[in-house]
C-alpha cells in the first residue's frame, strides 16, 4: 500500500469513527471530522502531512502526492 492510499484510508476510518461516536455518545465528536478536514485541506495546499510522515516512517512505499 502506498503512503497516498493509506493517509486516505486513515482520513476515512477517522471521518467514520467520529461519525459513529457522534451518533452514540456525543456531538462533540465532530470536532474530530472538522480537524480532519482541516488537515486534508492545509497538507492539500503545503504538502505537510504528519500522517503520511508516520506512514513513511513504517516502511509504506512512496506515492505520487507525497514523495
Amino acid at each position: 500500500m502506498s503512503i497516498d492510499r493509506a493517509v486516505l484510508a486513515f482520513a476515512g476510518v477517522m471521518v467514520l469513527a467520529s461519525a459513529l461516536l457522534t451518533w452514540l455518545v456525543s456531538p462533540w465528536w465532530l470536532l474530530l471530522t472538522a480537524f480532519v478536514g482541516a488537515n486534508m485541506i492545509q497538507a492539500s495546499i503545503t504538502g505537510f502531512c504528519p500522517a503520511a510522515m508516520v506512514f513513511k516512517a513504517m516502511g509504506a512505499k512512496p506515492g505520487c502526492a507525497f514523495e
